[in-house]
């Protein structure tokens, strides 16, 4: 993450591991199972889980779970696939719980 001296950037809460700069922060809308959480367009530092199909809010997903790469805490899930059309922007972005990340600034 060559950009963090530049932006500010999230880290797992537990290791302080880079996670995702400000800039790929694409809502805070966001709901999971901790209460709010953030939608980025990009990541870093994390490990994928298996696809699994998920029951959300907004409808049905394929699903994978995000994992930080250095601890192993589950952060969130990225999105794979959608079964309605109205949620296809989804598709690819990652859901970051907030209870899990902390805003730094280098």
């Amino acid at each position: 993450m060559e950009d963090l001296d530049k932006n500010p950037f999230y880290s797992c809460n537990r290791c302080r591991n880079p996670i995702a700069l400000r800039d790929n922060l694409l809502s805070k809308a966001f709901k999971a199972h901790s209460g709010q959480a953030y939608m980025f367009s990009e990541a870093k530092n994390f490990v994928l889980g298996e696809n699994k199909v998920r029951q959300l809010i907004t409808g049905r997903f394929v699903v994978a779970d995000v994992y930080c790469s250095n601890c192993g805490e589950v952060l969130g899930w990225k999105y794979l696939k959608s079964f309605h059309v109205s949620q296809n922007y989804k598709v690819g972005n990652f859901i970051i719980e907030k209870a899990k990340v902390l805003k730094e600034y280098s």
